[in-house]
């Protein structure tokens, strides 16, 4: 778990393929067929050959709840474990999250033993980082992506038109036509979209650091805390990618070796009680 922009994903794929994983998102947005460059989904090649479920599966206008998450990723941790692989569950949605592990309903607590990983950035530097994503995104094209489903008058508060990037392209994408000889008026309309898209994706950070730390301060979840500030900091790619080894990569490996470990451990302890 952590903010958006920390690397969740990148390191999800990592631990998948040391560990024979498959992955689960977690991502409310990211569940939903469409808007690619909008959500940030995954791209074929980045997935490595890892599975990915509950990752662009439900239909855009579906209302997709935490209970519907929560039974489809109980569904997909049975299979995956039955299969010999390690579920991972990976996403910034923090309430699907608590849903699962906290409503008695789903009894996830006593059916399983589970590993908390939560990749933290500074929040100076991470707003940075995303401010760029955003200008990226927008060059990959995200405003003919929004374009797409524009409709007006529609409902921003339901299924995949939730997504940060959709409500805040609405008014350029209505203005847009009526200012076809006027460019300097839409090259405004859209930067303000933009700079919006940016202010809302940092207050989304800032709501999303908040509740994890409530998981680790009010709700005492043993989360591992691995601080990726360092890495968001380096610019060549060399120097990226060194850090990463070294300040996320090796101290995850360590801890979900250990927690493989004593879960081994705890099966065969069971299995032991069992044959006497």
């Amino acid at each position: 778990m952590g903010a958006t922009g920390t690397g969740k994903t990148r390191l999800s794929v990592h631990l998948a393929t040391h560990f024979k994983g498959e992955i689960i998102n977690s991502d409310k947005m990211q569940v939903y067929k469409g808007l690619d460059i909008v959500t940030n989904k995954i791209t074929d090649y980045e997935k490595q050959g890892v599975p990915h479920h509950l990752l662009g599966e439900i239909e855009p206008d579906v209302e997709f709840t935490a209970e519907d998450f929560c039974s489809q990723a109980i569904f997909y941790i049975e299979s995956i474990s039955k299969s010999g692989c390690v579920p991972i569950i990976v996403g910034g949605s923090n309430s699907y999250i608590e849903k699962l592990v906290e409503d008695p309903e789903f009894m996830f607590k006593s059916k399983y033993d589970c590993c908390f990983i939560w990749v933290d950035v500074a929040l100076p530097v991470l707003f940075s980082f995303v401010r760029v994503r955003v200008d990226q995104m927008v060059n990959a094209g995200l405003v003919n992506e929004v374009r797409g489903i524009f409709v007006p008058d529609a409902d921003y508060t339901k299924g995949i038109r939730r997504s940060i990037g959709v409500p805040e392209m609405d008014k350029y994408l209505r203005e847009e036509n009526k200012l076809d000889n006027d460019e300097e008026s839409k090259k405004t309309l859209l930067e303000s979209a933009i700079e919006e898209i940016k202010l809302n994706t940092c207050e989304l950070i800032c709501r999303q650091l908040a509740k994890i730390r409530q998981f680790r301060n009010e709700k005492m979840w043993p989360l591992h805390h691995i601080d990726a500030t360092s890495v968001f900091r380096k610019v060549e790619k060399e120097s990226v990618d060194n850090a990463w080894k070294e300040i996320v990569w090796k101290p995850c490996l360590e801890i979900v070796e250990e927690f493989l470990k004593d879960d081994d451990q705890k099966i065969n302890v069971e299995a032991a009680k069992l044959m006497e």
